[in-house]
């Protein structure tokens, strides 16, 4: 090489090693002056984002400028038509860059070696800012992990071969229909995930038979019709949340956990909430959802069945409001029901996962003032909020395959049911976030007070089942496992591998993935799980064969579907799951 090229691919070389030690300075500066979102739980603002010491910050720094020399100097050294080892890899799960176009040029396996030296170099900078406040830290993890996202290579045309090949190959055709995608996706006012055409509910979801017995207006309760000639006495309620449609609980025949549960010889019962209008349903409350929903749906349960005590089951919030209407009943001395199981559910929200970082007290007075005293928060905000939490999974991996890359998402009946979003009450949503994710106020006896009940969980002594995920962003697994340390019975707690829907929904008949089980009841999760034993398949299989436990007796299966007072209103799924937000 001349004296002249080495002089310039030196200058290059510290041109771009610059850019990059910019574009972390530019980032953190924005950050320290955007103060509300450097607010911390208590609302104060930060006047300025602190840095590391001095002295990491040179280690960090020299350490960045490193890994760039050497990336510069492979690049160099690459022959033509020739690889060069990679100086950094895409993180254990990242599939953005795994096409060969990324490797075979020269051009773009560097743009994609930077990018990724880059991220590593913001994230590890966020890492070690000296933020003493958790969620104030969590907050900025989490805007720099949006920011480098968004920022990606592949998400820009003129950066990803892949698009340039497509484009070449179709003949500018991928180019139109990615043009025609974006302008149906703006019409629908989301980002495609899936071919909406492919299903309908109560068409090829939702199909479990059964029929609403009995409805109000946040409600309806479906009773699902027997499928084996015995079954246990005693019935089973099922709470799912009401920021999601239920029907991620029946799918389809092969991955509907209700038809598995019914095929196993239980009655099922199952709460299916109404997606609030902000004309009719935006005054509802936390203790409307309570009055209305579990406790409401369990008289009726009980009125059917004549079984005094039903054994109930909720997930995520819904377990949440199951719990707290237990505690209401139990505070009125009743004895509610039979045994209890919760999956993915947080009862203590001290570490409330990535969405609590973005709850802090000035985001909750917001919520309060707009729409706690009436209205609803938009299904679509909501959906944002938690596609935002998986953006290259749930975000930029349509943008680059139906804009870019003109694809029609393939028919996937779980992406269907995340983008069938619900609108949620604005006084609910409201009190929710302060009293849980804020202030965490459920797990101190006597703090809340619910429907003029003083609540404690400890009074919720009735057996548990707890299922928690491994990889569950939403619900912490380590979270979910302190629910033990509250509820005043018995628990017997499963950890299921993989993370908040995918280890929740995880079908017996297939029998993947796999379940941690232990005797053992220390207070500490970590201890839990260091003697846990792993077991291979579904947790389904372990969970059915504890609620047989409190069973009862198997009796011949009932003839009909409701009864004189709760005479059948309209087939299963019912007209309230079918309302689009």
């Amino acid at each position: 090489m001349s004296d002249s090229a080495g002089s310039q691919s030196t200058a290059g070389m510290q041109a771009m090693l610059a850019a990059g030690q910019a574009m972390a300075q530019n980032f953190f500066d924005a950050l320290a002056r955007q103060q509300v979102a450097m607010q911390d739980s208590s609302g104060v603002a930060v006047p300025k984002l602190p840095m590391p010491e001095s002295a990491e910050m040179a280690r960090m720094q020299q350490a960045f400028a490193e890994k760039h020399v050497a990336l510069w100097s492979s690049m160099l050294a690459r022959k033509p038509g020739g690889e060069a080892t990679p100086v950094v890899q895409p993180e254990p799960g990242d599939r953005r860059f795994t096409a060969p176009e990324w490797s075979e040029s020269p051009v773009f396996d560097y743009v994609r070696q930077a990018y990724l030296l880059n991220a590593g170099f913001l994230k590890e900078m966020a890492e070690a800012l000296p933020i003493a406040d958790g969620r104030a830290k969590s907050r900025i993890q989490f805007l720099t992990r949006q920011y480098i996202e968004a920022l990606a290579p592949t998400n820009f045309a003129a950066t990803n071969p892949e698009f340039i090949k497509t484009a070449i190959e179709t003949k500018g055709e991928s180019i139109a229909q990615g043009v025609r995608n974006m302008l149906g996706d703006l019409e629908k006012g989301h980002i495609s995930m899936t071919d909406d055409a492919a299903f309908e509910v109560g068409r090829n979801l939702a199909l479990t038979p059964g029929a609403v017995i009995f409805e109000n207006e946040l409600m309806q309760l479906i009773q699902y019709a027997p499928l084996t000639e015995k079954v246990a006495q005693v019935p089973l309620l099922i709470i799912p949340p009401c920021i999601n449609k239920f029907y991620i609980m029946d799918l389809q025949p092969d991955n509907s956990l209700v038809r598995f549960i019914i095929e196993q010889g239980f009655t099922v019962f199952l709460v299916s909430w109404k997606n609030p209008r902000p004309e009719s349903g935006g005054h509802h409350t936390w203790d409307d959802y309570l009055d209305k929903g579990p406790l409401t749906a369990l008289e009726v349960v009980r009125a059917v069945t004549r079984v005094k005590k039903p054994n109930v089951l909720g997930f995520c919030v819904g377990g949440t409001l199951l719990t707290s209407a237990l505690a209401v009943a139990r505070a009125r001395g009743e004895e509610p029901v039979a045994s209890l199981t919760l999956m993915t559910t947080l009862l203590d929200f001290a570490d409330a996962g990535e969405i609590g970082c973005l709850v802090d007290e000035a985001s909750v007075t917001a919520r309060e003032a707009t729409i706690g005293k009436g209205g609803v928060l938009r299904g679509q905000e909501l959906a944002n909020v938690f596609s935002s939490l998986r953006a290259n999974d749930l975000i930029w991996q349509y943008v680059v395959g139906n804009y870019l890359k003109g694809k029609t998402p393939q028919a996937f009946d779980l992406l269907y049911w995340n983008s069938d979003s619900t609108n949620l009450p604005g006084p609910f949503l409201a009190w929710y976030l302060r009293n849980m994710y804020l202030e965490n106020n459920l797990r101190v006896p006597g703090k809340l007070k619910m429907l003029g009940e003083k609540i404690d969980l400890a009074k919720v002594d009735m057996p548990a089942y707890l299922m928690a995920a491994r990889e569950d962003h939403i619900v912490p697994w380590k979270s979910a496992y302190l629910a033990r340390n509250l509820l005043g019975g018995d628990t017997t707690y499963v950890l299921g591998a993989s993370g908040h829907i995918a280890g929740a929904i995880n079908p017996a008949s297939k029998n993947r993935r796999s379940y941690w089980t232990s005797d053992a009841r220390p207070t500490d999760p970590d201890e839990w799980l260091e003697q846990a034993g792993e077991q291979k398949g579904s947790w389904w299989l372990h969970w059915i064969e504890w609620l047989r436990q409190h069973g009862g007796k198997q009796v011949a299966a009932r003839g009909r579907l409701g009864s004189t007072k709760y005479e059948p209103i309209e087939p299963a799924p019912g007209r309230y799951v079918k309302e689009r937000a």
